[in-house]
C-alpha cells in the first residue's frame, strides 16, 4: 500500500497600514530559503494591507524563517502570524460555482443569510472581493459545492429567494472559462431597454390610453393570454395616423445604463438582441442606432396613412421570444448556457426559463421568482457586474469610446 505523502507547510498572515515594497520585503525575505509558494493572495481595505501565503518548506527552516520574517515585519510596523504544520499532498479543488451579489445597500444580515443558505447546501465559500463600489456594491463570491449543470438551477433558484428577501440582487454561475467566452445577450425592449410601454405611448396619443394602460398592467402580470390582450388593444388603434408613429419615437428614452451594457458588451465581444412583443414601426431606427445585432419585434399593419387595428406577421409572443434566443444563439454558435436574457414580464419567462442566466429587470413578483436572478436597481448596467465585470473594466471601456 502507497504511503500518503505529507508536506511541511507554513501559513503566514500579514497585516497592518500598506506602503509601497510590503510584498517585495515579504518574498526577498524568504528568498534565501529552500521553499515553494503554494498559493498566495492579497487584500487592501482602506489603506490597510491583509497579506497571506502558504509555502512548503524544510522543517528545518521553520525557525529561522520565522525570526526574519519577524525582524523584518517589525521594521515595517506591520503584524505577522505564521503558523507551521504536516498536511497531505493533494490536489487543491478549485471553485466551481461563482455568485455576484448586488446591492445599493449591502448588509451584513444579507450577506449571513447567503452564507448561511451556501453552507447548508454543504458549500465552501473560497474567496469573496468586491467588484463595484458605485452605483451598486458588488460582492463575488468563489464557492466550492458539490453540484452538476442539472443543479444549478435548483441553486439559482434557492439562492435567488433568499436574496430578494434580504434587498439583494443576485446571479449565481458556473465558475470557469465560460464566463468570458463569447456570449449572447437577449433584452425585452418595453420597460427594459426602455423605460416606456410603446403601445401605451401609441394609446395615450390617440386617447385610448387607459383603456390600453389597464390591458397592459393585466397581461404583464400574467392573469391574461398575451396573444388576445395584445389584439385587443391593437384593436383600440384602429383609425389612428401613422403619424402618431413618430411622435411616439420622440418620446422614447433608454433606460439608464442600457448605452453603457450595449458598449461594453460589444467591446468585450458578445452580442446584443432585442426581441420585443411592441412594433418595429417605433423602435427599428432606434435599435439601429444602438448597432443591435439581432431583433424580432411586432408590425402594425397601415393602410392609407393609417392604423388598421391589425397586426402583420407571426406575433412575438412568450413562445416566440424563446424561439428568437434559440435562434440568435444557433446563428452565433452559441450555445444556450451561454446566453443571458433579460426581461420584466410574464411574456418573457420563457426566454428567461432557457437561458444559462435569466434576469428579471425591475419585474413583477411572479416573474422574480421565475428568474434565476433579478436586478431591481433602476440601472441596466448592472447586469455587466452579474456577469463578472468589473466597474474598472466598465470604466475603460467609456475611456476608449
Amino acid at each position: 500500500m502507497s504511503q500518503e505523502k505529507i508536506q511541511h507547510t507554513g501559513l503566514i498572515l500579514i497585516s497592518g497600514i500598506d506602503a509601497p515594497g510590503v510584498t517585495q520585503a515579504l518574498f526577498a525575505t524568504l528568498e534565501p530559503f529552500a521553499i515553494t509558494i503554494l498559493d498566495i493572495e492579497q487584500v487592501v481595505i482602506r489603506g490597510r494591507l491583509i497579506l497571506t501565503a502558504l509555502i512548503s518548506l524544510d522543517p528545518a527552516h521553520g525557525s529561522a524563517i520565522e525570526k526574519d520574517l519577524l525582524e523584518k515585519t517589525n521594521k515595517l510596523g506591520l503584524d505577522l502570524a505564521i503558523d507551521f504544520t504536516d498536511e497531505s499532498k493533494r490536489d487543491v479543488k478549485s471553485s466551481n460555482l461563482h455568485i455576484v451579489a448586488l446591492s445599493q445597500e449591502l448588509l451584513p444580515s444579507g450577506v449571513a443569510a447567503l452564507a448561511t443558505k451556501i453552507a447548508e447546501q454543504g458549500g465552501n465559500i473560497d474567496r469573496i472581493h468586491r467588484t463595484a463600489s458605485y452605483p451598486l456594491t458588488a460582492i463575488e463570491f468563489e464557492v466550492t459545492l458539490e453540484s452538476n449543470e442539472n443543479d444549478l438551477k435548483i441553486i439559482q433558484r434557492e439562492l435567488a429567494e433568499i436574496a430578494r428577501a434580504n434587498g439583494i440582487d443576485i446571479a449565481v454561475e458556473q465558475s470557469g472559462l465560460t464566463r468570458r467566452a463569447k456570449r449572447i445577450v437577449l433584452l425585452d425592449m418595453d420597460s427594459t431597454l426602455i423605460q416606456q410601454e410603446v403601445i401605451d405611448l401609441i394609446g395615450s396619443r390617440y386617447g385610448v390610453g387607459d383603456q390600453v394602460a389597464a390591458i397592459t398592467d393585466s397581461a404583464m402580470r400574467g392573469e391574461l393570454d398575451f396573444v388576445s390582450s395584445l389584439s385587443a388593444r391593437v384593436a383600440l388603434l384602429t383609425g389612428a395616423d401613422v403619424a402618431i408613429l413618430d411622435e411616439v419615437k420622440a418620446e422614447i428614452t433608454l433606460t439608464p445604463g442600457a448605452r453603457t451594457l450595449i458598449r461594453t458588451l460589444h467591446r468585450l465581444g458578445h452580442k446584443v438582441g432585442v426581441v420585443s412583443g411592441g412594433f418595429l414601426n417605433v423602435i427599428e431606427p432606434l435599435l439601429k442606432e444602438l448597432n443591435i445585432d439581432f431583433y424580432r419585434a411586432n408590425t402594425l399593419e397601415t393602410s392609407d396613412g393609417k392604423l388598421t387595428g391589425k397586426l402583420t406577421g407571426a406575433i412575438i409572443d412568450r413562445a416566440a421570444k424563446a424561439d428568437a434566443l434559440r435562434e440568435f444563439a444557433a446563428k452565433e454558435g452559441v450555445a444556450l448556457s451561454q446566453t443571458i436574457a433579460i426581461g420584466d414580464g410574464a411574456n418573457d419567462l420563457e426566454m428567461l426559463e432557457i437561458a444559462g442566466l435569466g434576469i428579471a429587470f425591475n419585474a413583477k413578483p411572479a416573474v422574480q421568482a421565475a428568474a434565476d436572478s433579478s436586478i431591481t436597481s433602476p440601472y441596466l448596467d448592472s447586469v455587466l457586474y452579474l456577469m463578472g465585470i468589473t466597474r474598472k473594466e466598465i470604466e475603460s471601456v467609456d475611456l476608449e469610446s
